[in-house]
């Protein structure tokens, strides 16, 4: 059974960082494609940030690329998103994907 678990959201000030994480189990780490998306209130889910595991090729999307860092450690089976520059705008839920599969989210609130 495929779990994932994040955790590492908080409340920073503007310009701030974050470092999120996501726990992975219940399928094989090394062959799979990893993904970040986040739901800011009131809107849909968004794609922040996707790495695949085996080559560490990474995608992001132009609101976030040069801020946010996608990696991986897989020792621990565990995703990692590194978030710079930190604006009210990147005020969201933030959850772990991987194919249909989801974690509970974890909240980020950027706020002075």
């Amino acid at each position: 059974q495929v779990k994932l678990v994040e955790s590492g959201g908080g409340l920073v000030q503007p310009g701030g960082s974050l470092r999120l994480s996501c726990a992975a189990s219940g399928f094989t780490f090394s062959n799979s494609s990893m993904s970040w998306y986040r739901q800011a209130p009131g809107k849909g889910r968004t794609f922040v940030a996707q790495i695949n595991i085996a080559t560490g090729t990474t995608f992001y999307p132009d609101s976030v690329k040069g801020r946010f860092t996608i990696s991986r450690d897989n020792a621990k089976s565990t995703v990692y998103l590194q978030m710079n520059s930190l604006s009210p705008d990147d005020t969201a839920v933030y959850y772990c994907n991987r194919l249909m599969s989801w974690g509970q989210g974890t909240q980020v609130t950027v706020s002075s």
